[in-house]
């Protein structure tokens, strides 16, 4: 079963006043971008607008997959409590509202969380979008929106609306409404596979860069054990930052390295996660050829190197551990933590190796197309695996989140 978050908010300049509302659906696993909407509405409260922002949403990921899990993130703590059940709805503005939210997906596969709005950027500016169209006479356009790339900015000013903890009078909402602004950005693929539940999915983090990195040398398990350089602590942050806005990571669990650790502790500053050491996800161990370049590992060793290119089964010269025994280790450890963490969202924080045998044996990919993968610095993957042993490779090598 796939699973989206819906992001969604509500704006009144006046309140009530002139109104609008913004949402998009996200890949509960990526974070991608999968659908925005944007109206403007008339006359309002900002509560209404909200609401609307809530069915706009839903009925977005409903067109998307209807089979799927949501998760609903919202600023309004009267929304998010009122869908939940827990506040009644008592103003008869937003109970035709409410009622049709409920009714869009079934309630089993729904549910709510409330988050500050500095973690709202993007349906925040959605909504403020479609207010500014309409106090130009026009309607939001998703072709000139930049609520996206805006979100992935410095944080700008603040939103021109007020967030009330009751419901305000105001213009009756209209509950025919429908997403005449959605936009789909990418397709939902197959939605009709039988339900294995929700997967153990790993979003794998390669650690930011050493020193050794930008100069291209064997960085292993058995050399020096470096550190992160000032790049690779920016690194870690822009990391942290992009996790943070998904809100998706459940679980951060770290390579015994010093770099990944410092990488995995720059996350769970951020998302307030305790960091597991998992020796299972440690680089290979390149042997003699610890911190030497490509160049002066062929100049000195040309025979180990070219069978090394050549055979899976090929150590690096002084017992270092060939890519089948990486391939072996990674295995089991993938099965240690797809048990341990079925139905979750876990961060994994590894190495160049580690994160490529994982993508190959997903793929069922031979073991040559290690070298065709580039895996940059700090980048993301996604694997998502199923209770059935089938696996889903969401991401690859995503650098988005280290753009300025």
């Amino acid at each position: 079963m796939r699973e989206f978050i819906v992001e969604a908010d509500g704006g009144s300049r006046g309140n009530p006043g002139p109104a609008g509302y913004g949402s998009v659906v996200l890949d509960a696993a990526t974070g991608q971008t999968l659908a925005e909407a944007a109206e403007y509405i008339g006359i309002a409260t900002n509560n209404v607008a909200e609401y609307r922002g809530l069915l706009a949403g839903l009925r977005a990921a409903h067109a998307l997959d209807p089979t799927a899990r949501v998760h609903v993130r919202m600023d309004s703590k009267l929304v998010v409590e009122q869908m939940s059940g827990r506040w009644k709805i008592k103003h008869p503005d937003m109970k035709p509202l409410a009622l049709e939210a409920a009714a869009v997906l079934p309630p089993a596969q729904v549910t709510y969380e409330w988050i500050p709005r500095e973690r709202n950027k993007h349906a925040d500016r959605l909504a403020n979008e479609a207010m500014d169209a309409g106090k130009r006479g026009e309607q939001w356009s998703a072709a000139a929106s930049t609520a996206e790339l805006d979100t992935l900015a410095e944080p700008s000013a603040p939103s021109s609306r007020r967030e009330e903890a009751e419901p305000l009078e105001g213009e009756a909402a209209r509950a025919d409404a429908d997403v005449r602004a959605a936009r789909t950005v990418s397709s939902p693929g197959w939605s009709g596979a039988a339900d294995m539940g929700a997967p153990a999915t790993f979003v794998l983090l390669r650690h930011g860069e050493t020193p050794l990195t930008p100069q291209k040398r064997f960085s292993g398990s058995g050399g020096t054990d470096p550190s992160l350089s000032g790049v690779g602590r920016e690194q870690g942050e822009r990391a942290a930052v992009s996790l943070a806005r998904r809100g998706t990571i459940q679980h951060i669990v770290a390579s015994p390295l010093a770099r990944t650790r410092e990488t995995a502790a720059a996350v769970a500053a951020r998302l307030g996660i305790e960091v597991s050491v998992e020796e299972g996800l440690r680089e290979t161990d390149f042997g003699a050829w610890e911190g030497l370049t490509f160049g002066e590992v062929r100049e000195r060793y040309p025979d180990d190197l070219t069978k090394w290119l050549s055979d899976p089964e090929a150590e690096p010269t002084g017992g270092g551990e060939s890519f089948a025994a990486t391939a072996t280790r990674i295995a089991a450890t993938r099965d240690k933590l797809v048990a341990a963490y079925a139905g979750r969202t876990v961060l994994l924080v590894t190495h160049v190796t580690p994160i490529k045998t994982f993508v190959r044996l997903a793929l069922g990919a031979p073991p040559e197309s290690l070298f065709r993968m580039e895996l940059s610095a700090a980048s993301m993957s996604v694997v998502a695996y199923y209770a059935d042993g089938n696996a889903s490779v969401r991401l690859l090598n995503d650098t988005s989140h280290l753009r300025p």
